[in-house]
């Protein structure tokens, strides 16, 4: 049996729909349940942040996870495949008409993407100062918090009414099946099967 750790929301209803379009099953996780059980899989519905951790420590062997929440963990896993599944980016947000000012001494950062942010700075060799922040990131450069934040990015519909403009991306991002290392040899043939019946869907 194959453990797959599966983020709650939408994209667990997409994969889950590849999964249908698979093997030729019904895969729905009945009311409020956790816990999936069917064909050989066993499905768990976990927040999007935690999938990596579940998959690292071997409580699941596989998992759907997107690139950025991937980048922000650094954990050691295998990405097998790319789903095409919650497409977006991880993208300045600036005070409208306000460019990103690379010739500053620091440059304050409003994010809950730190780790991404941080390597980016350090790639071009800048002083950033970095807040974390869990939600209502737009609020940040308006009030003064910060000069700009770095924060998904679907449509740039959310900045926009919050009088921000999308700036230079950093990053691409969509949901990526990810496979724990062990679990990867132990399992191997179960999970290329896996790859090739999925990959067939995309």
């Amino acid at each position: 049996m194959l453990t797959i750790a599966l983020p709650k929301g939408r994209i667990a209803k997409e994969t889950l729909e590849k999964f249908e379009a698979a093997f030729g099953e019904k895969f729905i996780f009945e009311d409020r349940k956790l816990i999936l059980e069917k064909a050989g899989f066993r499905f768990l519905n976990v927040r999007n942040q935690d999938v990596p951790t579940y998959v690292m420590h071997g409580a699941a062997d596989l998992g759907v996870v997107g690139l950025d929440v991937l980048e922000e963990k650094e954990y050691d896993l295998i990405k097998l495949l790319d789903l095409e599944l919650g497409r977006c980016k991880v993208a300045f947000g600036l005070k409208r008409g306000e460019e990103l000012d690379f010739n500053k001494s620091k440059i304050t950062i409003a994010t809950k993407h730190e780790k991404i942010a941080k390597r980016y700075f350090e790639e071009k060799a800048m002083a950033v100062d970095i807040i974390k922040l869990y939600g209502s990131i737009e609020l940040a450069p308006l009030v003064d918090l910060a000069d700009c934040i770095v924060d998904i990015v679907e449509t740039g519909e959310t900045m926009k009414q919050n009088g921000l403009e999308v700036g230079p991306t950093i990053m691409e991002s969509s949901a990526h099946l990810i496979v724990n290392k062990n679990s990867f040899y132990a399992k191997k043939d179960l999970i290329l099967d896996l790859k090739e019946k999925i990959e067939a869907q995309l």
